[in-house]
């Protein structure tokens, strides 16, 4: 279910906001994908940062689209990447 609604935000260029662990965030969604433990990660740019980190499934919940806050791809520094 998570990866349903991670991919329609992805292809609509929604961001999101969720609780990861015991913050809640909001991000501009860019890529799922699996890290080299097996495990479904998302990669996204924080709100109001350059930053863009991963973040793994298991600890997102209470997931919410945005479908009024769009947003345009960035090209990154790729050491940027956590």
């Amino acid at each position: 279910m998570k990866t349903e609604i991670f991919s329609k935000a992805i292809r609509n260029r929604n961001r999101i906001k969720f609780y990861y662990s015991t913050e809640q965030l909001t991000i501009d969604p860019y890529i799922i994908s699996c890290d080299n433990d097996g495990k479904k990660i998302i990669y996204g740019k924080l709100n109001e940062s350059d930053t863009v980190v991963k973040f793994e499934f298991k600890k997102i919940y209470n997931i919410k689209v945005l479908e009024n806050e769009n947003f345009a791809p960035r090209m990154t520094n790729s050491g940027r990447f956590n």
